[in-house]
């Protein structure tokens, strides 16, 4: 039966949303929250953010959305449904779309962390299309690595799930067998990046810095470094290289931290969280 709780009166679309795509966000939190906060930085898009309770919920409302804590009434109109809730809830929430809500002819797109493809082909039954994508949280910013795998799509609409998702970052379309891996590159390493960065700030305290400064030098080095990489051709060892002289400061750094394990460190990790 459809979530029974009354839900919040939509507001009027923002400026720009008429006439686009509508798209429903199942699920407030952090991932479904990110991806919210980024599609409505933009024109052309009707947003519906759905959540079981409404508190979540006014920070979009706000924000120019139209919210409910129904999901039914969220996945009624819109042609592209983002399910972004607890990977425990997904058969719940998905059972419930299929008894009460015509999913053919509409997209669905699942965020929820290890469902498998064939899962929720069995669970939402015929009738819509079906592709997993795994963001992280950087899409807020515009600036995630998000990887999208076709479950059950066709070629026309993996390729505008690629682009919606491109508008919010960079996408990579992959099969299924990679998700796990992707995972801990690009979902689990924002929070190695910044492990990193936090590393770097107090080693920036010791040297003499104060905390907020240390940390805006070690981002702005950071941005430095993805700049070179963006370049065609570009490749991290020839950069490094670049600044490693013979004898110099840099070479006895990277020493030091592979004396104390540092490639194989963010190795062993990455294959812990695979």
């Amino acid at each position: 039966m459809p979530n029974s709780q009354i839900h919040l009166t939509p507001l009027p679309a923002r400026e720009g949303q008429g006439g686009g795509s509508s798209i429903a966000i199942i699920g407030a939190g952090n991932m479904g929250g990110a991806i919210a906060e980024a599609l409505l930085r933009m024109d052309g898009y009707k947003i519906t953010v759905s959540n079981r309770t409404e508190g979540k919920l006014q920070r979009f409302a706000a924000a120019g959305a139209s919210v409910t804590t129904d999901n039914c009434v969220a996945a009624k109109d819109a042609d592209l449904i983002i399910l972004a809730v607890k990977p425990w809830l997904v058969e719940d929430v998905l059972s419930e779309l299929k008894a009460n809500v015509q999913l053919a002819g509409k997209t669905l797109v699942s965020v929820a962390a290890a469902t498998r493809g064939e899962q929720l082909c069995q669970w939402v039954g015929e009738g819509p299309q079906i592709l997993t994508a795994i963001p992280n949280t950087a899409i807020a910013n515009l600036a995630s690595m998000t990887f999208v795998v076709p479950v059950r799509a066709d070629k026309e609409t993996t390729e505008k799930i690629k682009a919606l998702f491109d508008t919010m970052g960079q996408t990579l379309v992959t099969d299924e067998a990679h998700l796990p891996a992707a995972t801990a590159l690009a979902s689990c390493g924002i929070a190695y990046a910044l492990r990193y960065v936090r590393a770097a700030t107090e080693g920036g305290v010791q040297l003499g810095f104060r905390a907020a400064e240390a940390q805006d030098i070690v981002a702005q080095t950071l941005r430095g470094a993805v700049s070179l990489l963006e370049k065609e051709g570009a490749h991290a060892e020839a950069e490094i290289d670049k600044v490693t002289t013979p004898g110099g400061l840099t070479i006895r750094g990277l020493n030091a931290m592979e004396e104390a394990g540092f490639t194989n460190a963010v190795i062993q990790g990455l294959l812990a969280s695979k």
